[in-house]
């Protein structure tokens, strides 16, 4: 399989068909992964891992990066374990299937944290990573309701933290009888909360 070094297409991923829409795109994966501004070395958690693309394309990128993905789909998490095998990244990996945070491991670290899904417990999750997190840890999290949303923001408020929020619409090409037009695909938000950042903001005068 010809794996291009960043952007790996989606069909190169296993992922539930029923639910094909929630994979990250391509082009979203590659913004929130920058977004995270990942070094050599690191542990990132992955939650909501889903397919795995995110943590996976990162372990592809980031020499010697860690990553922890949780997923609590039992047809996703297999789909998980496939693609850590095909990308050959298992060295690197430390896959749980279960229910974020609760079973995260206890008293477990991490310098980064990508929320790809909340399963309704986003202020859980929040609170989780940032005790996890050291002082110059980054959060990003992959956002597609308004509901979610504001509880990102009401946490952000209440937590003094102030996030960075860019909005993202892509558009595939795609043949129409012999012509082509642009298929949209949902808008995400890519929300960064960097608490060394915030914590800058907190503290001038």
């Amino acid at each position: 399989m010809d794996v291009p070094l960043i952007g790996i297409p989606d069909e190169q991923f296993e992922f539930t068909v029923p639910r094909k829409g929630l994979i990250t795109k391509s082009e979203i994966r590659v913004l929130s992964i920058s977004k995270l501004h990942l070094k050599a070395g690191q542990l990132l958690w992955d939650i909501g891992a889903g397919s795995g693309s995110v943590g996976i394309e990162a372990a592809r990128l980031v020499p010697d990066l860690k990553v922890l993905a949780i997923e609590k789909d039992k047809e996703d998490f297999d789909c998980l374990v496939k693609n850590i095998r095909t990308f050959q990244v298992s060295d690197r990996f430390t896959a749980i299937h279960g229910k974020a945070p609760e079973n995260l491991p206890e008293n477990a670290r991490a310098q980064r944290v990508f929320i790809g899904g909340s399963g309704g417990k986003m202020a859980s999750l929040l609170d989780r990573s940032r005790q996890a997190l050291p002082a110059d840890g980054i959060i990003v999290l992959n956002l597609a309701t308004f509901e979610n949303m504001a509880e990102v923001l009401s946490w952000s408020k209440e937590a003094g933290l102030e996030p960075d929020i860019v909005q993202i619409q892509v558009g595939r090409g795609k043949p129409l009888i012999g012509l082509h037009r642009i298929e949209s695909l949902n808008p995400v938000w890519i929300v960064t909360i960097d608490l060394a950042k915030s914590a800058q903001k907190k503290d001038r005068p």
